[in-house]
């Protein structure tokens, strides 16, 4: 099982980065670096790659609507070059409030344009001409000047097939992950609910993936945090779950809200919404249940986190994106050496 880690986007950047070859020394395998409405991912990214040597670096994730497909390929092309192969291209949706809010453009056909986004890549990273006929791209474009013509790179990239990663957690997505990425992204994973609210879904994608991608990556994240006297910590969660399972999104369309619903928690689910919207912000971060926190967290005693890793081993993850809660760096750096040691 992979270890990976994510980056905060909300301050302190340059002191971690300075930090992150101690996280290395540590055992960690991956650092991902979020694009949502602050600094772009790719220049911090860039700058990450100039700092380490080993770890792999991903976006987690880039917004499909906020780039061309060709863009989205070069930029993946120069990650990689920079870091010398070692570029992960997650990819998702976002959702409506931040794409038409802050994008300015039609959140429409999510799971088209990410089929069409990586078929276009992988024709980029190829070096081939690129001629593309797609519902919701064509390459070059018809109906303008009629002077396009189909160009391939420049450059010859690292790799032919940089890794993607698809984070998803609506049905036909997850189908979508399973049959064209090398990776699926889920958020507030819970192990012992994941063959009931996705079993499906991947298993249609596995039954049309193509061989050659190999089997499918799935990357889960959880805050990580051992010890005898570490429970409390687990409150610590309760703002970000209120925020998307109450307020990201409207009321009638709210993807994790949806998927506490499937998850089993569906009176909960409408209550924190109601009281979130309703700005009762404190009442709704009460509401997330313990047990939902409990059960997508590894916060806890040694055994205890390693029976929740033996937990989402079983359930089929393969690389698991930690968030150490700890006060210091060197605490922090303990919790990748302790999680390396219980998931060799």
């Amino acid at each position: 099982m992979r270890i990976g880690m994510g980056l905060s986007y909300t301050g302190g950047f340059h002191e971690t980065v300075a930090e992150l070859a101690d996280f290395e020394r540590a055992g960690l395998d991956i650092v991902s670096v979020a694009e949502l409405y602050s600094f772009d991912a790719v220049s911090q990214l860039g700058f990450i790659a100039a700092r380490t040597e080993r770890i792999q670096i991903a976006s987690s994730i880039f917004p499909i609507y906020s780039r061309t497909p060709a863009m989205l390929a070069m930029t993946a092309a120069g990650l990689d070059y920079v870091s010398g192969g070692r570029f992960i291209m997650g990819l998702g949706a976002s959702g409506p409030q931040v794409i038409e809010g802050w994008h300015g453009v039609p959140y429409d056909a999510p799971i088209g344009r990410t089929r069409e986004i990586i078929e276009i890549c992988r024709l980029v990273w190829r070096r081939e001409p690129v001629a593309y006929r797609g519902r919701y791209y064509q390459l070059p474009l018809e109906g303008g000047t009629g002077l396009g013509k189909p160009l391939k790179i420049i450059n010859h990239p690292v790799r032919e097939r940089i890794p993607v990663a698809v984070a998803a957690i609506g049905p036909k997505n997850v189908e979508l992950a399973a049959e064209l990425a090398e990776a699926w992204m889920p958020i507030f994973y819970l192990p012992e609910k994941s063959a009931e609210v996705w079993g499906g879904a991947l298993a249609d994608g596995l039954a049309k993936r193509d061989p050659a991608l190999g089997p499918l990556d799935v990357s889960a994240g959880a805050p990580l945090a051992i010890g005898d006297d570490v429970a409390g910590l687990r409150d610590r969660i309760r703002p970000q779950l209120a925020l998307y399972i109450g307020g990201m999104g409207a009321r009638d369309r709210n993807f994790y809200n949806d998927l506490a619903r499937r998850y089993g928690y569906e009176a909960e689910a409408k209550a924190i919404q109601d009281a979130y919207l309703d700005g009762r912000k404190a009442e709704a971060e009460a509401l997330v249940p313990a047990e939902l926190i409990e059960r997508i967290s590894l916060i806890g005693p040694n055994g205890y986190v390693a029976e929740r890793l033996a937990a989402y081993r079983e359930a089929g993850v393969t690389t698991l994106n930690v968030t150490p809660l700890a006060p210091t760096h060197e605490a922090r750096v303990r919790l990748i050496e302790q999680i390396r040691a219980l998931a060799p």
